[in-house]
């Protein structure tokens, strides 16, 4: 029997198991519904099939339905939102918790448009002075793009509680405000936990605010009692590295009392990426091939890291481990909200029914930028191809292609088209990095990114992490 239809097998059987769940009534426990999405896509099997499966099943009960929807949550969050919609058509009332999940699945999209509306029904409901409310749509806000909302439902808080607090200054330091988080810290009349720390740490990372970093990673046991995590160690080598202080940073991870984990390896190997310290790096990669084997980033960033060095044969060599050893990099992709559709974008813009017109138009943009200082990052192209290749290689990046669609479309935009945003599934690259500062003072718009790290801010010619990230 082949794997593959060993896995189809097992995806039968999953299905027959869930059936039986579903007659017993043990759906309707988040853990089991959970287990059964995770299980049905790790075994190849596309999550929808499962959801309309799902969709397929006569229950009217609301804790059913909440189980469901917080499966689908993280893994597709608009297909959780499409649910909790069907939920309402179907005559059931959303409790306080069914609410909360849904504002998790909120957090996933581009703009804020569904967190608002899931705001004003919260208020309808006659819930909106919950704190577990209120810190979920903190949450959700900031991860859309809208710092401003998450200050202002934090403020109007009559009750706070540690998550408030803590997902406040997450929100701060995910948008580069670090300023803002520290100057939040001291205002808190809770004791700190270790989540407070990482949100304060991780946002002295994004600023690059190595003292204060250091002085928080101290204060931590001597004024708090709170024994520093791997999550703490992680933040304070990204802290030192990115600063250029990279010998500091190793002797921290030397003196950890707990063995290194693949997120401290790789905040280390980001480091040496920024400043070309390729020895460091090769220890880095090292240990993250040991610890997960299928993953992309060791042999992405050690490639990177010769070809900025001009050593090309080196990052050859490179890429040709990484094929041999069947291990794939993650496609970069990005999404934009037009007309409430999410349109989604791959580098050249492949298979978007709109690329011939979507390619003119960044064509001219780019040469308009050109004539105001745009100089392609080219780099870190593959040195085996042409430079005007290497070049069509960077203008086709998919958070571009997002970019021109937004500009072609921008009266359909949420917010009327002053404001674009646009989400990324990876870190934004120098060279579109640029492009987006530029861009941002040419069309006298502001530009929002989201990428996997944090968010940027473009507006006039000026990015809110002034370069840092």
């Amino acid at each position: 029997m082949t794997l593959h239809l060993l896995a189809s097998l097992v995806r039968v059987i999953t299905c027959v198991v869930y059936c039986l769940s579903v007659k017993t009534g043990f759906i309707s426990e988040v853990e089991v519904a959970t287990a059964f999405m995770k299980a049905y896509s790790e075994l190849g099997g596309d999550v929808s099939e499962f959801y309309h499966l799902f969709l397929e099943t006569s229950c009217q009960d609301i804790i059913f339905w909440t189980s469901m929807i917080t499966a689908l949550a993280e893994l597709d969050p608009a297909k959780a939102f499409f649910l909790y919609r069907r939920l309402l058509r179907e005559g059931l009332t959303p409790d306080l918790y069914t609410f909360s999940i849904v504002l998790k699945a909120c957090a996933g999209f581009v703009t804020e448009q569904h967190a608002l509306a899931i705001h004003s029904q919260v208020i309808k409901a006659g819930f909106k002075d919950e704190t577990v409310l209120r810190n979920a749509l903190i949450h959700a806000y900031a991860r859309c793009g809208s710092i401003a909302l998450s200050k202002k439902v934090f403020e109007e808080m009559g009750c706070r509680d540690l998550v408030s607090w803590n997902s406040m200054l997450k929100a701060y330091g995910l948008h580069g405000k670090a300023k803002e988080a520290l100057q939040l810290f001291p205002q808190m009349d809770l004791k700190p936990d270790t989540a407070t720390f990482v949100a304060l740490l991780s946002a002295c990372s994004h600023c690059g605010m190595v003292e204060e970093g250091l002085r928080i990673f101290d204060s931590m046991f001597k004024d708090h009692g709170i024994i520093p995590q791997l999550d703490h160690y992680a933040c304070m080598v990204d802290i030192l590295g990115r600063a250029g202080r990279i010998v500091e940073a190793e002797e921290l991870i030397r003196r950890m009392p707990m063995e290194p984990d693949s997120v401290v390896w790789s905040a280390l190997l980001g480091s040496c990426r920024k400043h070309g310290e390729t020895q460091l790096a090769k220890t880095a990669v090292s240990k993250l091939k040991q610890m997960e084997p299928e993953n992309s980033l060791g042999y992405v960033q050690m490639s990177n890291i010769y070809s900025s060095g001009g050593r090309f044969k080196e990052a050859g060599t490179i890429r040709k481990e990484m094929d041999g050893s069947g291990v794939r990099k993650e496609p970069g992709l990005s999404w934009i909200e037009v007309g409430n559709q999410v349109h989604e974008f791959a580098s050249g813009g492949r298979h978007h029914p709109q690329r011939e017109a979507i390619c003119t138009k960044l064509q001219g943009l780019i040469g308009q930028l050109k004539e105001i200082g745009y100089v392609p990052e080219i780099s870190l192209a593959l040195h085996d191809i042409e430079e005007e290749h290497k070049q069509e290689q960077l203008f086709h990046h998919s958070e571009k292609m997002a970019l021109v669609f937004a500009v072609m479309n921008e009266g359909k935009l949420h917010g009327g088209g002053n404001v674009i945003r646009i989400m990324k599934n990876i870190r934004i690259c120098v060279d579109c990095h640029n492009f987006m500062k530029l861009a941002s003072g040419f069309l006298q718009k502001e530009i929002i990114v989201r990428d996997s790290n944090r968010f940027h801010h473009f507006k006039d010619s000026i990015c809110s992490c002034n370069d840092y990230w």
